[in-house]
């Protein structure tokens, strides 16, 4: 299984539009972030996990062609508004099945009204909707969903074997937290230094990683206020800011390699 983050960054982006600051004005690649994303590749198919904002970009740059599915963690605009680019996919390969819960369901109906309510418009995203009330099959992976909080919202968060996301969160209870130990590779929301209502602080993600005791944790979800370099000197071992264009390969449940940076961990 081979994870590839797609996008690192919060709702806006990194640069920010019109900002001035150290991190807009980096020309550190590592700071240069699309909306949040990953691709999960098993067995020569592709699972997104969150059509962003950006994913028209995003799947240009990979060389994405084809998708087995997509699991929506919730429908905030940055984590869903890219459904509709998804469509030259589907214009090729039929109908695409997404998973997303209830709750995530409403807001995907109210948003795309147009592909749930057809005009007579032959254009429109082709899905399967699935509604997540449990753990489910998908391409021969045991996908384990859980609930975190998002201020008042409940979001999405996913394990796969010994890999969890878990993006968009500013708590998460303790039956979660029980349901994500032992993993291998935690990847969790750590917004910026400062609190926020309704996202992790990075403090905050830190704490929670020293509770679920990951063999490995990255970040994600990074505002302009966290500089890579500057931040990445400060964290503690096995504990990184993930980037766009990472991709780590999970080659056993005991052992992954981190593609880009070369590191191998067995």
């Amino acid at each position: 299984m081979k994870i590839t983050f797609l996008g690192t960054g919060t709702s806006v982006g990194v640069p920010s539009v019109g900002c001035e600051c150290d991190t807009c004005l980096s020309d550190d690649p590592r700071d240069n972030r699309l909306r949040t994303s990953v691709l999960i590749e098993h067995q020569g198919q592709n699972i997104l996990i969150d059509p962003s904002t950006d994913f028209r970009q995003q799947a240009l740059r990979i060389g994405l062609k084809h998708l087995a599915a997509i699991l929506v963690t919730h429908s905030h605009a940055d984590h869903c508004f890219g459904l509709d680019d998804t469509r030259p996919i589907m214009f090729r390969d039929g109908a695409i099945p997404v998973y997303a819960s209830e709750v995530t369901w409403q807001g995907l109906r109210r948003i795309y009204s147009y592909v749930f309510e057809p005009a007579g418009y032959p254009g429109v995203p082709r899905i399967v909707p699935h509604s997540i009330e449990s753990d489910f099959s998908l391409l021969g992976l045991n996908i384990e969903p859980v609930t975190v909080m998002h201020g008042q919202l409940p979001v999405t968060a996913f394990r796969i074997d010994r890999f969890a996301y878990v993006t968009d969160c500013n708590f998460i209870s303790d039956e979660t937290c029980a349901r994500l130990m032992g993993l291998e590779l935690l990847v969790i929301d750590a917004l910026r230094f400062k609190k926020h209502p309704t996202h992790m602080s990075l403090d905050q993600a830190l704490e929670y990683i020293q509770r679920l005791e990951p063999r490995r944790a990255l970040l994600t979800h990074i505002s302009h206020d966290i500089k890579h370099s500057e931040t990445s000197a400060h964290l503690p071992e096995r504990v990184e800011i993930a980037y766009d264009g990472l991709a780590v390969e999970l080659t056993s449940p005991t052992s992954f390699q981190l593609v880009e940076d070369r590191i191998v961990e067995s």
